[in-house]
Order: structure tokens, then C-alpha cells, then sequence
């Protein structure tokens, strides 16, 4: 197992930013990897379980751990075949305005390393107009 840390910072409000998150059918809109998101929830929250559509048909299913809203950060798990991702998202005010998102990402090192790319990607365009 090993665990990543990623930041990315840009113009988009905090409160913007976390909303995005909160709302699934939201994702595909700022992550360029994500095609869509297929929950019953409007919103996430603790106990919350769907499938995320990523490129090529490809769908894994998740669970969201827990959620904070009073520090705007989120964990959850997804499932890629027989591995496990967990991933901590947060949302802070950014340094110049604006904001910065992280992400700590932990599992199996040829996946996390993988996911990387496609981790910053969507973590820019999180905090992006």
C-alpha cells in the first residue's frame, strides 16, 4: 500500500468548490475522466453507495466513509476490480483567493501511481470556472 498527497489551486470560490463535490450528478463537469456518476443521492454524505462512469465504458462501484462539512473534506472508497482506493478530498480557501483542493490518495502503488494523472487533472478542474 502507499499513499499520495496531491494540491491544486485556482480562481473558483471555496463554497463553489464544495458544492461541486457535494453533488454527484456534478462530477463529469469539472473531471475530465468521469463521464458520470449513478446514485440515488442528490448529495453525498456518510453511507452514501453508486457507480462511477469513467472513459470506455468503464464503471466501479463506491462508497462514500464520511463527510464534514464543517472542514469542507470528504472520504471515500472505491472499488477497481479486486483493489481499493480510498481517497481524502478537501476544500480550503487558497493562499491568494480562490481556492485549493488536496487530495490524499492510498492503495495499491501501481494504481495510485496510474490514477495520478487523472487524480491532478480533475483536481484542477475542480477549482477552475
Amino acid at each position: 500500500m502507499t499513499t499520495l498527497t496531491l494540491h491544486a489551486t485556482g480562481p473558483v470560490d471555496p463554497a463553489e468548490a464544495w458544492s461541486r463535490y457535494l453533488h454527484p450528478a456534478r462530477w463529469s463537469s469539472w473531471s475530465p475522466y468521469i463521464t458520470g456518476a449513478d446514485t440515488d443521492a442528490l448529495t453525498i454524505s456518510q453511507g452514501v453507495t453508486g457507480r462511477v462512469r469513467g472513459p470506455v465504458g468503464v464503471s466501479v462501484p463506491f462508497l462514500v466513509d464520511e463527510v464534514d462539512a464543517a472542514t469542507r473534506s470528504w472520504r471515500w472508497t472505491v472499488q477497481v476490480g479486486p483493489a481499493r482506493l480510498t481517497l481524502l478530498h478537501w476544500v480550503a480557501s487558497g493562499p491568494d483567493g480562490g481556492t485549493t483542493t488536496g487530495l490524499r490518495v492510498r492503495g495499491p502503488l501501481p494504481l495510485v501511481v496510474g490514477y495520478a494523472p487523472a487524480a491532478l487533472a480533475a483536481l484542477n478542474g475542480l477549482v477552475r470556472a
